[in-house]
């Protein structure tokens, strides 16, 4: 697969939060994430289980800095992140962060391989020829080779899905965010996805040492990470496997 050059990964961990709380302000504030100290290494895959309204998707969107935290510090490859301005937090979120959601949000006007450049194209860093290789590459890495010219209205949804993960992946981020990835897949589909991302670990551990942290309602997903984090009311309420 041709690579991105990166830096070398940091000692730290690739995420860290530190007593991080999210609150909505209102006639009543509402407290989505409360003191959650959180730590993502290198070649870990985490899971974030908990109830409807738990905060396991806010905590998300604060560890990929698509939402600001009201207190605490959110760090990226050791980068504090509360004094970014949008334009920095952009370019730290395109370079060392990856996602993916329950639906795809592929853009329906564009291939799949057009969909898998578009996050190498807001980075800037390779020229046409290396993006459309690199593209190529990656679908076909996730069996997509035959796909790449289609649109997403001619595949089916664990096939977009997996775009969405080749998208994920154009930028050769440090962590993977996955937000109920599997929500809207059959059986077969959602077993393809949670082998993706299994394997985007495992095979990076003697290497770059990616890590993935997947929100999800998945038991059977869940009891497949390293460390499965379970969040109530906001808060950490237990923590199984290894740190």
């Amino acid at each position: 697969m041709t690579h991105v050059s990166a830096a070398p990964l940091p000692a730290e961990p690739l995420i860290e939060t530190r007593s991080v709380t999210r609150v909505i302000d209102g006639d009543i504030p509402t407290t989505l994430v409360a003191g959650i100290n959180f730590q993502v290494r290198p070649g870990e895959f985490v899971s974030v289980t908990g109830p409807s309204g738990s905060g396991k998707s806010s905590l998300l969107y604060l560890l990929g800095l698509l939402d600001k935290p009201t207190t605490g510090e959110v760090f990226v490859a050791g980068h504090a992140t509360s004094g970014l301005n949008e334009d920095e937090r952009a370019a730290l979120r395109l370079s060392a962060l990856g996602f993916v959601f329950q639906f795809h949000f592929l853009l329906p006007e564009f291939s799949a391989l057009e969909n898998v450049m578009l996050p190498m194209r807001a980075l800037g860093v390779l020229k046409e020829k290396e993006m459309l290789a690199r593209a190529q590459s990656i679908l076909a890495s996730l069996g997509l080779a035959d796909h790449a010219r289609k649109r997403p209205d001619q595949m089916s949804g664990g096939q977009r899905q997996r775009v969405a993960i080749a998208r994920a992946l154009a930028n050769d981020p440090l962590v993977i965010l996955a937000d109920e990835p599997t929500g809207n897949l059959d059986t077969h589909s959602s077993a393809q996805v949670l082998s993706i991302l299994r394997e985007l670990v495992d095979s990076s551990r003697a290497g770059a040492g990616k890590a993935v942290v997947v929100v999800t309602h998945d038991l059977d997903l869940a009891a497949k990470a390293d460390r499965r984090v379970h969040i109530v009311d906001g808060r950490v309420s237990a923590v199984e496997g290894a740190a």
